[in-house]
């Protein structure tokens, strides 16, 4: 990662073939809604999306996969087992050697450090895109979409968030190829995301 991002409005992105991609944000920051404009998702998919030799992974296809068997379970147990299917998914996809686009809770930073690290060991470039709303519009975009994160756990993300977007401005955040910062308007501009670049 070279220099210190700033926000960009950009039409398009370029990433190399094999690329890792996170798409990280707060809940309700509108990951899944670029996801769904960019690749015709519907929310509905229950397993990872090809887009030619690109695996889309969105966590909502793992708990759609889960909801048949994990319907009786307390939503707070059933969260772990959703995620951990997440990432499994996203290891499992770079590892077979797919591009990977993928959403992730940017408000875990261990999950942004052993991703990169994953993608260095299997030869591929891990970049960062990051979704930068304020509290408010996370919120409002939590509650069109039917989920709201409870207020003591969305203000953990909030403060996670913080520091994760005080580190990508500064340099340090973890040591991917490129990290790109995106308002929610610049995101709702951008076309498409490439994996052909140099």
């Amino acid at each position: 990662m070279t220099g210190t991002p700033a926000t960009q409005d950009l039409e398009d992105l370029r990433y190399p073939p094999g690329s890792l991609v996170l798409l990280a944000g707060l809940p309700g920051a509108g990951k899944s809604t670029l996801l769904d404009r960019l690749y015709r998702l519907t929310g509905t998919e229950t397993e990872p999306v090809r887009a030619g030799d690109v695996r889309v992974i969105d966590s909502r296809q793992s708990r759609n996969w889960w909801s048949r068997y994990l319907r009786p379970i307390n939503p707070r147990l059933r969260t772990p087992i959703v995620h951990t299917t997440h990432v499994w998914r996203i290891v499992r996809e770079l590892l077979r050697g797919h591009a990977v686009i993928a959403h992730t809770r940017g408000t875990w930073p261990h999950i942004l450090y052993g991703l990169s690290w994953l993608a260095r060991r299997a030869g591929a470039q891990a970049h960062l895109i990051l979704l930068d709303v304020d509290a408010d519009t996370a919120l409002r975009g939590q509650r069109d979409r039917g989920r709201v994160v409870a207020a003591p756990a969305f203000a953990r993300h909030r403060r996670r968030w913080n520091r994760v977007m005080a580190q990508a401005r500064s340099g340090s955040l973890p040591p991917a190829e490129s990290v790109v910062i995106l308002t929610r308007a610049s995101a709702d501009r951008l076309r498409a995301i490439h994996f052909d670049g140099p």
